[in-house]
């Protein structure tokens, strides 16, 4: 059996700002195919960890290491959507193709080759007739397809997702999970942010719970058999 590869390893970590750990000796890693669900109250610090994750902020203590595409940006991201975003005045064509923005560089205009993988991405999340379409004009679930494609454009091997289907109708949100499981079938790792546990719970494999300064990462079997799946369902 072919060994994954590692992508992102945080070892002893502290996680925060300013010289200040919200989460101390973090040992958390991610290899390639996995699928893992992060949870935890709002202010326990998933959000530091995200961008941690991306490479924005350093780590207070320990070490936090990117393979080397990841450290070169190769990181799909579907961020939280704010009301700004939903209304914004692209074409969903040129919203997918700023995937892109990261690799070009100096360089003016998009590739022929980045045109048509930004089509094919558009094709696998069957919304290719909207190309043309006005962003702002679609619905939440096309938007959030939409920014999905994007960050496939400018994904290696992984997608970060935070809060994906917030503000979706339940059969919206579905849809985007069915679409992410089919992502995660086809080799893609993907770590999402929710508070849905209940709902993506048979899709994840592992879930990391951070709670209080205090987190819990291991299987959805181990998950069950953890304290800290009592903390969630109690809320």
């Amino acid at each position: 059996m072919k060994e994954k590869k590692c992508l992102i390893s945080c070892e002893n970590a502290g996680l925060g700002y300013d010289n200040k750990a919200i989460i101390e000796n973090f040992n958390f890693s991610v290899y390639g195919g996995d699928y893992i669900c992060v949870i935890g109250e709002n202010g326990s610090g998933k959000s530091t960890l995200i961008k941690t994750l991306l490479g924005l902020i350093k780590p207070v203590s320990g070490k936090v290491t990117l393979s080397d595409a990841l450290k070169e940006g190769a990181i799909g991201y579907l961020p939280q959507q704010t009301q700004v975003q939903k209304h914004f005045p692209a074409s969903v064509m040129e919203v997918v193709m700023s995937g892109f923005l990261n690799d070009m560089r100096k360089r003016p205009f998009y590739k022929k080759e980045e045109k048509m993988a930004a089509v094919k991405n558009l094709e696998k999340l069957e919304i290719a007739d909207l190309k043309a379409k006005c962003y702002g004009e679609l619905s939440g679930g096309q938007q959030q397809r939409v920014l999905l494609a994007r960050a496939l454009c400018a994904a290696d091997e992984i997608l970060v997702l935070d809060e994906p289907v917030t503000g979706l109708d339940p059969a919206a949100a579905a849809s985007l999970y069915d679409i992410l499981q089919k992502l995660h079938e086809e080799g893609m790792a993907i770590v999402m942010v929710t508070h849905d546990l209940k709902s993506i719970v048979g899709r994840t494999e592992k879930i990391l719970h951070i709670n209080e300064g205090g987190y819990f990462f291991g299987t959805v079997e181990e998950y069950r058999k953890s304290d800290y799946s009592k903390i969630f369902s109690e809320k």
